[in-house]
């Protein structure tokens, strides 16, 4: 006879014979990127927080100001949409330079509103593959035809949309989606050339600018990887989130009224689950007023250049990232494990990423960088690194 218990017992028993065990570590911050793990001291590179925002005494006084409820408990539609939630949309639509903003509890869903009322069974997605699984998840449950383009492929987004114009598909709806910078190789996608496709065929384009939002821009707002390609009129549906750049929590899409009004209407992610809660919209509007200053995108910007040039001198595989987000290439499940908890013993937290968060073979090392790091906290990690890449003969 097979119990739940059993089952879930030889479920856990695979994962751990394949390396895939997951565990999930306490963490407590201290200081700046400090924080003590499983009681164990150490210097945080796994964090979104890139700015530093979190931790800012302007977002922090602006959270305990408006601290008169924990939460609206409830709905959006039934008796849980605060002015302070429409503040946080006239200033997100102003950033992204859309009509309107639409605020979710999670980035996660917002992805998942936005897919599932913008696709549906006569539509075909065309879907980078490495695209967040928040996007899989909503392409799968849209209903959609689903073509998986090789990544940042723009000859291969191509082949696929040709390929169905000789099928007799280009009736359907078409929509293509990608991520802005990828959230685990830190690439950047190829934005402008995407958009003309997208034009040239009539596709509607779906921008997932988590990890770019107030990060990359030339202008004043940085206003994310269509404002760094200068192509932001030509995304139909931005698709972010609260916190990342921003250190505060939720997601939302920038989009035009009518796409707005759909969304408020169709989207189960918004209808069926309580608003975000305002004292969370204040800090979140204290952080763009912070990040518009510009100064810790220009820190953030000097650690990266330092780090990343640091570790190619040293012989380690970092793909072709620029950003915040920079892979180490592992390839082995095991190993990557491995070189995590050795790096959390010298005081590095580092994190293991292993399928299916990439594919199998394809294992990574995921730092993550922000402007709350000093170099201090960078050379002690490359210190670090390089003597337990070393040991286990990664460089």
């Amino acid at each position: 006879m097979i119990t739940t218990n059993n089952f879930a017992k030889e479920k856990i028993l695979q994962l751990r014979k394949a390396n895939l065990y997951r565990t999930l570590r306490r963490v407590s911050a201290i200081r700046k990127m400090d924080i003590r793990i499983d009681g164990r001291r150490a210097i945080n590179f796994c964090s979104n927080d890139y700015l530093g925002l979190s931790q800012n005494p302007a977002v922090l006084k602006a959270t305990r100001d408006h601290l008169c409820q924990i939460s609206q408990c409830s709905s959006r539609l039934v008796s849980g949409n605060s002015p302070d939630i429409d503040g946080l949309e006239k200033r997100l639509a102003k950033h992204r330079r859309t009509e309107c903003a639409l605020a979710y509890p999670t980035g996660y869903m917002a992805n998942l509103g936005a897919l599932t009322v913008l696709a549906d069974k006569t539509s075909i997605i065309y879907s980078d593959e490495f695209n967040h699984s928040s996007i899989i998840d909503g392409c799968r449950l849209s209903g959609a035809t689903i073509r998986i383009f090789r990544h940042n492929n723009v000859n291969d987004l191509q082949r696929l949309i040709d390929t169905d114009k000789k099928l007799k598909l280009k009736s359907r709806k078409r929509i293509i989606i990608t991520e802005g910078i990828f959230s685990m190789n830190g690439d950047i996608a190829n934005l402008s050339e995407i958009c003309q496709i997208a034009k040239a065929v009539n596709a509607i384009t779906i921008l997932d600018d988590a990890h770019g939002d107030f990060i990359l821009g030339h202008s004043k707002e940085y206003a994310g990887t269509p404002d760094l390609f200068r192509v932001s009129r030509d995304i139909d549906v931005h698709v972010s989130s609260l916190s990342k750049a921003l250190g505060c929590f939720g997601g939302y899409i920038a989009a035009s009224y009518y796409v707005r009004e759909l969304l408020i209407n169709k989207s189960r992610q918004l209808i069926y689950t309580s608003a975000i809660p305002s004292y969370l919209c204040q800090a979140a509007i204290a952080s763009i007023s912070v990040a518009a200053k510009g100064f810790l995108q220009k820190k953030l910007c000097r650690n990266i250049e330092y780090f990343v040039e640091a570790l190619r001198k040293l012989g380690f595989s970092t793909g072709s990232s620029s950003t915040p987000i920079i892979p180490i290439i592992v390839r082995d499940e095991k190993s990557s494990v491995n070189i995590s908890n050795s790096l959390l013993k010298r005081g590095v937290f580092v994190q293991a990423i292993r399928y299916p968060t990439v594919k199998k073979g394809r294992a990574q090392l995921r730092v993550s960088l922000t402007a709350k790091h000093d170099r201090k906290d960078l050379d002690f990690a490359l210190s670090c690194l390089e003597t337990t890449a070393r040991k286990y003969q990664l460089i």
